[in-house]
């Protein structure tokens, strides 16, 4: 016998949507007027709600769900329980990027919430932190390490992406800004060629 057909409409649910965000102690989280609010020790942070998903909050957790027909349905919730989930963390504890600057001469400065990079270029590079975003150098990194912290997970992603972009880490000896932890592929420079006189 062939297996009855399921109908194509009918809304799916995602295995990771379907779990439910646990809040921890200090964060509260609420929904008004199709956002979802997130308060907590490290930050407020606010999203939209995607369309045709739902949240409810009871005991001490987070609940998503979705109406939208078929496989549409289990991505926007599994998308926006994942996306709640990072808000969630991102207000109890925090994120945290780290970028390292290879090169001669290389370094960053910090004069209040203004970044000033010397990457080798004719010029300074001034880069003013978006607001959310705070920047520490370690004393003992002489400039070279910088390190971001914020509660938006985009956002400090963003700002670390932006910082790297200014010298990315070149493939012929890796000067430039990397992530911490990042590896750079290295290219052999061109080799000198032999038995000419």
């Amino acid at each position: 016998m062939e297996p009855a057909a399921t109908n194509p409409l009918a809304p799916k649910t995602s295995r990771v949507g379907k779990r439910a965000v646990d809040i921890p102690k200090g964060v509260t989280v609420s929904v008004n007027a199709r956002k979802v609010q997130v308060k907590g020790p490290k930050g407020d942070l606010v999203r939209d709600l995607s369309p045709s998903t739902e949240i409810k909050i009871e005991g001490g957790k987070v609940h998503v769900s979705s109406d939208a027909p078929g496989r549409d349905g289990s991505r926007l919730q599994g998308l926006m329980r994942a996306l709640i989930a990072g808000m969630v963390k991102g207000a109890a504890e925090g994120y945290e990027r780290i970028l390292e600057l290879k090169g001669t001469g290389y370094r960053v400065e910090a004069k209040g919430t203004t970044l000033n990079f010397a990457l080798g270029y004719s010029h300074p590079i001034n880069y003013p932190l978006p607001k959310g975003i705070a920047a520490t150098i370690p004393a003992d990194s002489k400039g070279t390490v910088l390190v971001l912290n914020g509660a938006d997970k985009e956002l400090i992603g963003q700002t670390a992406a932006k910082i790297r972009g200014f010298r990315p880490p070149e493939p012929y000896g890796g000067k430039g800004v990397r992530y911490r932890g990042e590896r750079v592929r290295e290219k052999a420079g061109k080799a000198g060629k032999g038995g000419k006189k």
